[in-house]
């Protein structure tokens, strides 16, 4: 099924998946919020579950540039508070995803993420310095974002509004979530080329394409995250992943 898709490729999925490739690099240079974007894209460009796999190789791509250049800014104790349960959410993932009806997937993870959305602008209204601190908070979100990481590499929503929910600095936040993500999507890749079948060497052949496009989305987010301002970074976020929420309805 995989060897066809990709022998098959029309020009409109090559364009679809070039873009998608930019939208990587754009996202892992520090645009979060528009991982959506490429998800979507890669979707209309080939069936969802197929496209998972050929998306995989390309995040981890990005998160080694995204690690290198923002490694100085990692802070480990939010990565070591979140990796277990997202890796927990992982597992349930592989099971759930083989027999999931995807368009109640698709509402329940939208209407999540609007809500979570909502809390946390009503929170930044509120001008509150506290963060979360039970462990079942990390707990909660770091499974659904095991979960959506593994189903659709849509985990960073929920990484997101973790993340913001600590207040951590814009540059923190970035490098954070890149080393975060490439220990994720690494561990990622055996379970979709031993279980799920979805990554091949000709998916692999076909990334190797792309990869011209995630390094001009990389040189391009680099340059704009300069130039954003703190406060305006997080607003943005919102903004992003609650628009990614709603196009996820119409992925």
């Amino acid at each position: 099924m995989i060897l066809s898709i990709i022998a098959n490729i029309s020009m409109t999925a090559w364009v679809l998946a070039f873009t998608a490739a930019l939208v990587i690099g754009l996202s892992k240079a520090g645009i979060k919020g528009i991982a959506i974007v490429n998800v979507t894209l890669m979707a209309l460009a080939f069936n969802a579950k197929e496209s998972t796999g050929i998306v995989v190789p390309l995040l981890v791509f990005g998160d080694i540039f995204a690690v290198i250049y923002y490694n100085r800014h990692a802070q480990w104790r939010y990565i070591i508070r979140f990796l277990p349960w997202m890796l927990f959410g992982i597992i349930l993932g592989v099971f759930i995803g083989n027999d999931l009806n995807e368009k109640t997937f698709k509402i329940g993870m939208a209407i999540i993420i609007l809500v979570s959305v909502g809390m946390m602008y009503w929170w930044d209204r509120r001008k509150s310095k506290s963060v979360p601190t039970h462990w079942l908070f990390a707990g909660a979100v770091g499974t659904v974002a095991g979960i959506t990481t593994m189903i659709g590499n849509l985990g960073g929503a929920f990484s997101n509004l973790y993340f913001l929910a600590m207040r951590v600095p814009k540059n923190e936040f970035i490098g954070t979530a890149a080393w975060l993500f490439l220990i994720i999507n690494i561990l990622k890749l055996p379970l979709h080329i031993f279980v799920w079948g979805t990554i091949t060497v000709d998916t692999l052949l076909f990334d190797l394409k792309l990869i011209p496009g995630i390094l001009l989305g990389i040189i391009l987010g680099i340059r704009i995250v300069k130039v954003i301002k703190e406060d305006f970074y997080r607003k943005m976020i919102l903004v992003l992943t609650a628009l990614g929420a709603v196009m996820i309805l119409f992925k």
